[in-house]
């Protein structure tokens, strides 16, 4: 349904009654948090507003603001796709989604501790073994291995959606490397740049304090003896997908971004080389996968890494961050027990709520699920960027049967969750000269140290620039806006 308005640039703005949109009640008023911003924006004509959304690219094109697409015949660099209508939070909303995202943060903490040393709740029934078992993201080498300060995920990212009975559900946790903070200051820059009037209307909290309390966190967790870390970011090089972010944060903590050939292992102790000579390392950021860390103890012929960090890392030396093997509570089929997991740990019932899951690997689920593709999402439990996923009403007959087929031949590598109403947000759609309703989703950041955490008070909108896709990432095509969350 079309919604009238007497903007021009929302005149083609259409509410879908099977969604939650956050700029229009049901009644197809404007929501209080969102009145002036949108008059704010309705005041501009099609020709101003043009203007403002060039500036804008040019502001992430200068920055250098990209992201890298693998496709089968070429790799793509890319200006990550940017919305310049905000996102807004209040602190009321922000408050239940802070504590709800540092509750699951804490618990798999937990969850990954006991599941490498005593794993308490697989004895108690809990969780399955098999479960763990047949994770390809557990790591044996992780076994009855100490981390710095007990902190396995010091970075979380968590992924919500708001559903259209108004609330906020979780998708998934990612605590292997979850990336997109870089863009959440990216946008907050060219918007203040583009709209700094409209900006100021609003008391938002900043975002620009996230490098300070991830450089704190990573000294938190230094090695024992270690009066004054030195830190680091370890990057797989600059034709890595994220390579911008690991640059940008490299750069706003103050540290160095380094390659695995500007470390050395030396007498149990990492190295950096410099002009000046070796320098000890004490804290290492990686954002290099697990089985590339080490050619030593995993693949041998990964140019990637260290030769000797484990070792290193075993003996206390050396924290990384995240620790290796934390994506065994990243899996989607473990997802499906954060419930559980949460109550165990915690003895407390989850503040934000699943998405309800099937795991293909339970009979019952596996059989509900090939029998109602067509009704459902089909997810691999450790992908991500939204590769392999599968929605069921987007396919055809075919499409649906090879579905069928690959999901009974690893039913442990499937979850199915049903095609959630993702709430729609205002998008500027360049072709129609117009804002559009697009579906959003939330993932936050959270970071766990010593005695400390802290949750980003803003978070990366992702929205969908297609019209009625559901899948946000990047990857796939996906944008993002700046996330305003409101102080009292």
């Amino acid at each position: 349904m079309k919604k009238n308005n007497k903007f021009p640039i929302f005149s083609s703005y259409e509410l879908d009654s099977r969604f939650y949109d956050e700029l229009f009640d049901a009644n197809q008023e404007v929501r209080e948090i969102y009145k002036t911003l949108y008059k704010l924006f309705g005041e501009y004509s099609i020709d101003e507003f043009d203007r403002l959304n060039n500036q804008a690219k040019d502001s992430f094109f200068n920055l250098g603001i990209t992201f890298q697409v693998y496709g089968e015949d070429k790799v793509q660099e890319k200006i990550f796709p940017f919305d310049l209508f905000p996102r807004i939070i209040s602190h009321k909303e922000w408050d239940i989604i802070e504590k709800g995202v540092l509750q699951r943060s804490k618990a798999l903490n937990i969850f990954l501790w006991d599941v490498y040393h005593d794993q308490k709740i697989i004895k108690d029934g809990i969780v399955p073994l098999d479960l763990i078992s047949s994770s390809v993201n557990f790591l044996q080498e992780m076994v009855n291995l100490d981390p710095p300060e007990s902190i396995y995920n010091h970075i979380s990212g968590t992924d919500l959606i708001k559903h259209k009975d108004g609330n906020y559900y979780v998708l998934e946790d990612n605590i292997r490397c979850p990336s997109g903070v870089s863009y959440v200051m990216g946008n907050r820059t060219a918007v203040k740049h583009a709209l700094y009037g409209v900006f100021n209307k609003y008391k938002a909290h900043t975002v620009v304090d996230y490098g300070a309390n991830l450089l704190d966190i990573m000294e938190s967790v230094k090695p024992k003896g270690v009066d004054s870390p030195v830190c680091v970011i370890i990057t797989p090089g600059v034709y890595n997908s994220a390579y911008y972010e690991h640059s940008f944060l490299a750069k706003q903590m103050g540290v160095e971004l380094v390659e695995g050939r500007d470390l050395f292992v030396e007498k149990d102790f990492v190295y950096k080389r410099t002009i000046y000579g070796p320098e000890r390392v004490d804290v290492i950021y990686r954002r290099v996968d697990d089985l590339f860390i080490d050619p030593l103890v995993f693949k041998s012929d990964s140019l990637l890494g260290v030769p000797g960090l484990f070792s290193v890392y075993k003996k206390g030396n050396v924290c990384l961050v995240n620790a290796p093997g934390t994506g065994v509570a990243d899996d989607k089929a473990v997802y499906t027990y954060m419930p559980d997991i949460i109550k165990y740990y915690l003895g407390e019932a989850p503040i934000l709520s699943n998405v309800h899951t099937y795991h293909c690997s339970r009979k019952k689920e596996l059989d509900y699920v090939l029998q109602n593709v067509d009704k459902l999402v089909i997810k691999p439990v450790d992908e991500s960027g939204g590769y392999g996923i599968s929605i069921g009403n987007k396919l055809s007959k075919e499409e649906i049967e090879k579905v069928k087929q690959v999901v009974k031949e690893n039913p442990r590598k499937y979850i199915a969750q049903p095609i959630m109403s993702l709430s729609t947000h205002p998008t500027y759609i360049e072709e129609n000269e117009s804002f559009d309703a697009r579906h959003v989703d939330l993932r936050t950041f959270t970071l766990l140290g010593k005695d400390k955490d802290y949750v980003l008070k803003g978070g990366l909108s992702r929205v969908a620039l297609k019209k009625g896709n559901l899948v946000v990432n990047s990857s796939q095509g996906g944008g993002s806006k700046d996330t305003w969350v409101l102080k009292k």
